[in-house]
């Protein structure tokens, strides 16, 4: 008796395993994508298996898209907004987090405003918010830039890894740089915050969550699952920040970073579910604007922005919350007059 109750046992956990869905979830190792991590902890309750897999930068996600490899991802919108207008196939079903990007200065490097950037080597990853920003903080200030020289600023494209080494070593004078390695390089005192750089039509950066369109319209059930594991992850995250804390630290970092690199990171970057079709279109017309993404032909906001699924989660998980309070944006002091 105690042999069938035992293979009872194998195969109604077999059978469980197997009416698990699997998504697989292209993620980024930083601190403000924490609670998209943290959904395949919970995703069982919801009959779903995630299979997560991180990528160096967001634009990298694309082609693996485009392979039929992954069916969601989570990255800056302008890598969601590049992909889209190249042909991949996805859609933007929420936001889940704002901020995320500081300009940082080298401690030594005598920057104290934008203006200051002239003449200077600012470094920033390709494809992403921190790029865009930039570009649209240079243009406001009235500077021009290029990766080769002759203009302003010379802007030298890194990967996000190399960004703080570069700094500390001086080969760069300023980063646009994300989180938590923009909190990183204040706390360990080689920068200085120059500008949360939020002050642009642009406003405050908002990264997308989003899924294919084979996901969205053919596996709608398992669409609105993964919506429902998401909004929940969120929440806890943004309900517990203890568990917030230890989850993104310990099983994300692996304690590489310090408890106010964390503190500092999400103060910049709070967790979030919400996104708008008007933003998309806002950060599309300036993606345009200043040539990021070559974009050959920009996509429409309505066209690929569907937040049924999301609205379907948040009223069956009784969330109707006020939206978390954004990183306000670094006043930036302005010029003295020159006396005439």
């Amino acid at each position: 008796m105690r042999a069938k109750s035992f293979l009872s046992l194998l195969l109604l956990s077999s059978l469980a395993l197997s009416a698990q869905d699997v998504v697989r979830l292209g993620n980024l190792k930083f601190a403000h994508y924490g609670a998209v991590s943290y959904m395949k902890e919970i995703a069982p309750k919801y009959r779903l298996k995630i299979e997560e897999r991180m990528f160096a930068k967001g634009i990298d996600i694309n082609p693996a898209i485009v392979a039929g490899e992954i069916d969601a991802s989570a990255a800056a919108l302008d890598a969601a907004i590049a992909g889209r207008a190249q042909g991949v196939p996805i859609v933007v079903v929420a936001g889940f987090a704002k901020g995320g990007a500081r300009i940082v200065a080298g401690a030594n490097a005598g920057i104290k405003s934008l203006a200051d950037l002239k003449g200077k080597k600012v470094g920033v990853a390709r494809g992403g918010a921190q790029e865009l920003l930039l570009l649209a903080e240079l243009a406001k200030a009235g500077l021009t830039w290029s990766d080769k020289p002759g203009k302003d600023v010379l802007v030298l494209y890194l990967p996000f890894a190399d960004l703080n080494q570069a700094l500390m070593a001086g080969n760069i004078h300023a980063m646009c740089q994300s989180e938590p390695y923009s909190s990183q390089a204040i706390n360990k005192k080689f920068g200085i915050e120059v500008i949360k750089p939020y002050d642009t039509p642009m406003g405050v950066p908002i990264r997308a969550l989003v899924i294919t369109e084979k996901l969205y319209k053919e596996r709608r059930d398992v669409a609105q699952r993964f919506l429902l594991c998401f909004v929940e992850a969120t929440k806890k995250f943004i309900d517990e920040p203890k568990t917030a804390e230890k989850y993104v630290r310990e099983s994300m970092f692996k304690n590489q970073i310090t408890s106010d690199d964390y503190q500092d990171a999400i103060d910049n970057s709070p967790f979030s579910y919400d996104i708008s079709v008007e933003h998309v279109q806002i950060t599309t017309d300036l993606m345009a604007k200043y040539g990021v993404g070559k974009m050959a032909a920009p996509p429409k906001a309505p066209d690929w922005v569907k937040l049924d699924l999301l609205t379907e989660a948040k009223k069956q998980l009784g969330i109707d919350q006020p939206k978390p309070v954004a990183p306000k944006p670094t006043p930036i002091k302005s010029p003295k007059a020159k006396k005439g």
